[in-house]
């Protein structure tokens, strides 16, 4: 019991971290757009890997534990893809694809945690 209230609470972690990447990459469309000083920053390649580094890790933890606690690997199986597509995206041109591809492997991500916080109930 008490791994199913550290799991759901990873999962909720994880499922928050997508949410900034959502609003992340929003705000940095939104902010090219606007002003094109920002998106220097906000488009750097480092925020981007950063991301995808804790995204990597808090994804790991929480859908591997979702799989130790109750051995259901559907969950884990869609968050990775998830991460999958968010690295694929890294490798995409600045031009909105890139953004539009993030936001689409953000939301993949976010299922799978959703699924495993459902799994763990």
């Amino acid at each position: 019991m008490a791994m199913a209230v550290q799991t759901r609470g990873l999962d909720r972690m994880a499922i928050g971290l997508s949410g900034l990447c959502l609003v992340h990459c929003l705000a940095t469309a939104i902010l090219l757009g606007m002003l094109s000083a920002a998106g220097g920053f906000l488009g750097s390649p480092l925020i981007h890997e950063t991301g995808l580094g804790l995204a990597m890790i808090v994804g790991a933890f929480a859908l591997g534990r979702g799989i130790i606690e109750h051995g259901f690997m559907m969950p884990s199986a869609v968050g990775s893809l998830g991460l999958g597509v968010m690295g694929g995206a890294l490798t995409l041109p600045h031009n909105g694809s890139e953004a539009l591809t993030t936001v689409i492997g953000v939301g993949i991500l976010a299922l799978g945690h959703q699924l495993n916080s459902i799994a763990a109930d």
